[in-house]
């Protein structure tokens, strides 16, 4: 199937950052040594330990290994007007997807075959779009050494336990508004908010034996039904309490955040703006079913 999209050439990442990721990253940065300790310390560490793993028990995605795949990725950078990054696809019954850039070597993707198995070439290529936000917002910096970082801190003497916990109460809340800018980076390659929103939706309560049954306007109705929670003191509080510790926002919140933004003056006129046309080859559904 061949889809024409815009492609936006000199595409600059505050164009499309979400509010609410520009707010927790100037918050994040306020944090005494942070920046030095994950890019020179922990960082490092972390990226020698993806890079064997990724090496020793991934596929690297190439023009001779998994050609769909690494065009759908070639086509979302050329989109989106950032440098290929690798993209391996790791065995793994979790669907899941991740991104690890530091100390400016070549930045990577890893996709787990899971997730692969019940999504469409498109929602395949939404997320690895979703990925390369990460990398074109430098996302990367505080992303993938969250954990390491709260560990380190934890470890620390006296205040250890005190600095942890506020660490660690930033860093979630930035992670969450990061995955707010990310979407709308994957928006920007699909150029079909219907496409992010079936991806959420999958994630939710997906598999490969139920993704064909699943119904995207009833997921979009039921986001209404947690809007609605917030119409109570109570409601509210016991929503602040259940997202706190989570590392994403929860899905049915960032499908009615693309669906408001794909909607918006801003996201119309960010695509004119950067108008460039651009076709791609998106496989048919036919040829995924090995994944």
């Amino acid at each position: 199937m061949s889809l024409s999209k815009t492609s936006l050439i000199g595409l600059k990442a505050d164009t499309f950052r979400h509010p609410l990721d520009l707010e927790a990253t100037k918050a994040l940065k306020q944090i005494p040594g942070i920046d030095l300790i994950v890019r020179n310390l922990l960082g490092p560490i972390a990226e020698q330990v993806f890079y064997v793993e990724n090496i020793a028990s991934s596929i690297l995605v190439g023009e001779q290994q998994l050609p769909e795949l690494h065009k759908l990725l070639v086509s979302a950078c050329q989109i989106l007007d950032i440098e290929t990054p690798q993209l391996y696809v790791h065995s793994s019954p979790v669907p899941n997807a991740y991104t690890f850039a530091m100390r400016g070597k070549q930045p990577f993707v890893v996709l787990h075959t899971a997730l692969i198995d019940m999504l469409t070439p498109e929602e395949i290529q939404a997320v690895i779009a979703h990925e390369l936000g990460h990398l074109k917002c430098d996302h990367s910096v505080y992303l993938t050494p969250v954990n390491l970082l709260i560990l380190a801190a934890t470890a620390m003497p006296n205040i250890g336990g005190m600095l942890a916990q506020a660490i660690q109460t930033q860093l979630l809340e930035w992670v969450r508004c990061a995955e707010f800018t990310c979407d709308r980076a994957a928006l920007l390659v699909t150029q079909d908010p219907k496409v992010i929103m079936s991806v959420l939706m999958k994630l939710a309560g997906g598999s490969p034996k139920l993704s064909s049954q699943l119904n995207l306007d009833a997921f979009i109705a039921q986001a209404r039904a947690y809007d609605e929670i917030s119409n109570t003191e109570l409601g509210e509080m016991v929503k602040a309490t259940h997202t706190s510790q989570l590392t994403h926002p929860v899905p049915v919140l960032r499908a009615r955040e693309i669906d408001r933004w794909s909607s918006s003056k801003e996201y119309q006129s960010l695509l004119q703006n950067h108008k460039v046309c651009y076709s791609s080859k998106v496989a048919d559904r036919g040829g995924w079913r090995n994944w």
